[in-house]
């Protein structure tokens, strides 16, 4: 198992730094010019060729990333260009944001997907072709329109949660639950769609093998069977969907956070994008790039408890 772990951290470190230095030349190789844009358009050549110098533009780009690197090695992602704040500073906090809408929606989609999938598998029937078309429906719609459906319903008609905004759990528990929860159930539906079709897959196929006719012939109860060596089973499949889904809920948090009024890591990156910090722009790479791996490495440990033949893959 340690030896497990240790191939997974190694191939996760290797990852970050690929993705971090493969951004960094991209960025590099954008050809606009950030010490114009920042100064704007009546700037001199002078005060242009000043502001280069003081952002260390005037470097060779091989010098900058090192300089670069040597200083995230170091805890320090170097400064905004816009708005000369530390990109840890703001990094940080737009983490708790998203995390919480990404983290709910993960734990919503896990516990409806098993409960969908698995009684879809057990009982099959109208009520498995209901939860098909279910699926299907909550997969085809985008995630914004089902967020825009959830405010008008529930924050405008309603009035029961909040349409925009974000309270801190440290500041009100109650008050960050009720910010967060449309935007999370709108991220959920369509994870739900994806996840809920490989647990009912995965089900049927296990709930057919011979252990398991074996196990029923023995008197054993249904639910010590679903429980304790169908779902077990299924599982690993199902988990290594579901921590994909991980990435693509952060992918789809930048048009919720955008839909909810939510400063999160989304709209850090769209502002970084569209302005072209790229200090600020590497620094959400790198964050959101160490968060997958953490996943994919949390994932791995589960598959691993769940099927120990993965730990020697």
């Amino acid at each position: 198992m340690f030896t497990f772990l240790l191939r997974r951290i190694a191939s996760g470190v290797a990852l970050v730094f690929v993705t971090a230095t493969v951004t960094f030349f991209l960025t590099a190789m954008t050809g606009s010019d950030p010490a114009r844009r920042i100064l704007g358009p009546t700037a001199t050549l002078d005060e242009v060729a000043a502001k280069q110098a003081e952002l260390g533009l005037d470097q060779s780009v091989l010098q900058r990333y090192l300089d670069w690197l040597g200083g995230v090695l170091h805890g320090d992602l170097s400064t905004s260009w816009f708005t000369n704040e530390p990109v840890t500073t703001l990094v940080w906090a737009a983490l708790p944001i998203t995390l919480s809408l990404v983290v709910s929606a993960i734990v919503l989609t896990a516990v409806i997907s098993v409960v969908l999938g698995v009684v879809s598998a057990v009982r099959g029937g109208w009520l498995d072709n209901a939860v098909q078309v279910l699926s299907i429906v909550g997969f085809a719609i985008p995630s914004f329109l089902v967020g825009l459906l959830l405010s008008v319903v529930f924050a405008v008609q309603l009035g029961i949660l909040p349409a925009i905004g974000y309270t801190p759990f440290s500041v009100d528990p109650v008050g960050w639950l009720t910010s967060i929860t449309l935007p999370a159930v709108a991220l959920t539906v369509g994870a739900v769609a994806t996840v809920s079709t490989q647990t009912r897959g995965s089900m049927i196929e296990v709930l057919g093998q011979d252990y398991v006719r074996t196990l029923r012939s023995r008197g054993l109860p249904t639910r010590s069977i679903l429980l304790k060596h169908a779902l077990r089973n299924a599982a690993p499949a199902s988990l290594t969907v579901l921590s994909l889904q991980f990435i693509a809920l952060i992918s789809g948090a930048v048009v919720i956070e955008k839909v909810f009024g939510l400063n999160g890591i989304g709209q850090l990156a769209t502002s970084a994008a569209s302005q072209g910090d790229v200090p600020l722009i590497l620094g959400v790479v790198l964050l959101v790039v160490t968060l997958v791996v953490l996943v994919n490495l949390l994932a791995d440990l589960l598959l691993g408890w769940l099927n120990p033949k993965v730990r020697i893959a």
